[in-house]
């Protein structure tokens, strides 16, 4: 029980508070990848493309289109989730190339932004299945 609590207080401090719904925000630092990672896997399947607008993202679902403003700038893109990450505890999103270059993001590294959740690909849970008692 200790580590479960202790497993969930570090994922609810580390992880930050997911967007999820449309038009959910929240902010927290971008950081871009690497080349070295064109044409590998993302964890969606599908190749990393660093001429595509996509993202990681921890918790959204793949599919699930953002709107990542750098706050200093207002500069804005929109990108896709195809990937899990970051993998820095700090780092709210990683951007693939295009997307960062957009942002002016390619000199710093990383920057402030905030993420707005445009089109989510989540549905509502379905409903519950009706019980029916016979004689």
């Amino acid at each position: 029980m200790r580590s479960f609590c202790l497993s969930l207080f570090l994922g609810l401090t580390f992880l930050g508070p997911a967007a999820s719904a449309d038009g959910d925000m929240t902010s927290g630092e971008a950081s871009y990848y690497h080349d070295k990672f064109q044409g590998r896997k993302t964890a969606s399947g599908e190749a990393y493309d660093k001429n595509e607008r996509t993202a990681a993202h921890r918790t959204l679902p793949f599919g699930t289109r953002l709107r990542v403003t750098r706050l200093d700038t207002q500069q804005s893109v929109v990108v896709r989730v195809n990937d899990r990450g970051p993998s820095k505890a700090t780092r709210m999103i990683d951007l693939s190339w295009k997307a960062a270059e957009e942002l002016g993001l390619l000199s710093a590294g990383i920057a402030e932004v905030e993420i707005v959740v445009l089109d989510s690909l989540e549905t509502e849970d379905p409903p519950l299945p009706t019980l029916v008692l016979l004689p």
